[in-house]
């Protein structure tokens, strides 16, 4: 492991907020992880866990102050490979510092369809449980085998199952505290090492989404291949959302909320033009974007935060990216992405929930 002080987290997270972190380690091996658990970085003089931040590609996180004061485990654990094959599926395993589209485009040259709906998603594989992505059809819960994590208070390492990671809509039991799930959150108490997801052998394309669909009959393809359907993804994507190497942004800003379906009769009868899709469970969920967008908000700036003028659930740097003195600030992100919660609550009565960390 290398331990970096007072060093600077502006590279480290794509919304190009100039934070600083007191303390940064880089994590290369799970033997790294278990070493840092059990060291005085991680521990105070009386032996307790000290708060640490768990940073991937930092694509889906907002630093809200100019310091981090908790340890900052930067996961930069490499590796892909098959290991194991079963009569259904090729299961998978990658490093949690992999960058998750890599491992989308190595899994297609091995083959192996199954990831080409989450195409182009940011980060690393190693923040895809915690946050359960998804896109177009597809959540990482419907490729999940199994991951393995170290245990900080103890360094042992432990493996969850799907069950066991408790998925729900962009959500994980690494996202919850105990005292706010019982014994099952483990938020600040575990670092994912390893990844193992599940591919089918009888791959079928998965097309649901209404863009997808569209794009499949205006070529004429009624069975695209998953590398067909992987670049259709990519072009969708690469046109609605900015590149962060070029307009810092943390990828998508809240979640589509959920209601009921009452509830959305009740919002299509004052608004019938909203976007909204049905969830197999019963409920509907509505398109925030749609949401954000009608009231007013697309293109719109405050201070050097701004939302995305092609894609209103997109929250950008309006500053200058790689710059200390004129990039975004961390309060000016959450002060825009309070004004927008307040303008959907009294136009729709809905709460919006942010999808990125807030630290």
């Amino acid at each position: 492991m290398l331990v970096e002080k007072n060093t600077s987290l502006q590279n480290l997270n794509t919304f190009g907020i100039a934070a600083s972190a007191d303390v940064l380690v880089r994590l290369t091996s799970t033997q790294a992880v278990q070493e840092v658990a059990s060291s005085a970085i991680l521990r105070t003089p009386q032996g307790a866990l000290r708060p640490s931040l768990v940073l991937g590609g930092g694509s889906n996180i907002v630093l809200s102050g100019d310091v981090v004061h908790a340890v900052v485990l930067k996961m930069e654990i490499p590796g892909m490979a098959l290991v194991e094959e079963t009569a259904k599926h090729w299961i998978v395993q990658a490093g949690a510092g992999v960058r998750w589209h890599d491992l989308v485009e190595w899994t297609l040259q091995q083959g192996w369809g199954g990831l080409e709906n989450l195409a182009l998603i940011p980060g690393t594989v190693g923040a895809a449980p915690v946050q359960n992505i998804g896109a177009y059809g597809v959540e990482l819960q419907d490729r999940f085998h199994s991951l393995d994590a170290v245990d900080l208070r103890t360094g042992q390492v432990f493996t969850l199952d799907a069950a066991q990671c408790a998925f729900a809509y962009r959500d994980s039991v690494f996202k919850h505290v105990p005292a706010q799930a019982g014994d099952f959150g483990l938020a600040g108490q575990a670092v994912i090492t390893q990844v193992r997801l599940a591919l089918p052998k009888q791959w079928q394309p998965e097309l649901g989404y209404l863009e997808l669909q569209r794009k499949a009959e205006s070529l004429g393809i009624a069975q695209p291949s998953a590398q067909q359907v992987c670049d259709w993804v990519c072009a969708i994507r690469r046109a609605k959302l900015p590149d962060p190497a070029q307009i810092g942004n943390a990828g998508s800003f809240f979640k589509n909320p959920t209601v009921t379906q009452e509830q959305c009769r009740d919002t299509i009868a004052r608004e019938p033009k909203i976007v909204y899709y049905p969830l197999p469970d019963g409920r509907i969920k509505l398109a925030a974007g749609w949401l954000i967008d009608a009231c007013g908000w697309k293109g719109k700036t405050l201070g050097r935060a701004g939302v995305y003028e092609h894609q209103a659930l997109v929250l950008v740097n309006r500053g200058t990216l790689g710059s200390c003195d004129n990039s975004v600030t961390g309060g000016e992100v959450m002060t825009l992405a309070a004004a927008i919660q307040t303008s959907v609550y009294e136009r729709f009565g809905i709460r919006l929930e942010p999808e990125p960390i807030v630290v």
